[in-house]
């Protein structure tokens, strides 16, 4: 699959458009490798393009959903992945790194996802409390899409 891509790229868009599409199809497939032991694959039958899906249902017996992980990991000075497919997949995880990234941190990330789980079996609160390292703390969720703001206004002083 990942040949067929390559040379459809490079008749059709050019050296440096496949180049950077091979970066990052082996982005996604070598963290896909690096967080599998941390939460399984959602998909582990279909290899990775340029991203993958993890299922978070384990971290659940500590109380503790995939939200819950994904703020944990701001705090850990990583932008959480997305973490919303419900109908599809259970408490996914769907984690889509870019060409550019180096495998440090590639790495750095895979170890914050790996203390993030661990941190929920250890110390759920610590979780449930996150983020704790950001200058607003964390949102209100259920109210956000209750009572919608959809532009900006000021406030009356009066």
């Amino acid at each position: 699959v990942l040949l067929r891509a390559l040379s459809y790229l490079q008749r059709h868009g050019g050296d440096g458009l496949a180049s950077m599409s091979a970066k990052a199809v082996l982005n996604a497939n070598y963290l896909a490798h690096r967080t599998s032991g941390t939460l399984p694959l959602a998909y582990p039958q279909h290899p990775p393009m340029h991203e993958f899906v993890l299922r978070g249902t384990a971290v659940r017996e500590h109380g503790v959903r995939v939200l819950d992980v994904c703020k944990r990991l701001i705090d850990l000075g990583y932008h959480p992945p997305t973490n919303y497919f419900p109908l599809i997949v259970d408490e996914a995880l769907m984690i889509e790194p870019t060409e550019t990234e180096t495998p440090e941190t590639l790495d750095g990330f895979a170890a914050a996802l790996d203390r993030a789980v661990s941190d929920a079996a250890d110390d759920a609160d610590l979780l449930h409390d996150a983020p704790v390292t950001t200058p607003v703390r964390r949102l209100d969720e259920a109210k956000a899409a209750r009572e919608l703001v959809l532009r900006w206004a000021a406030e009356d002083d009066a």
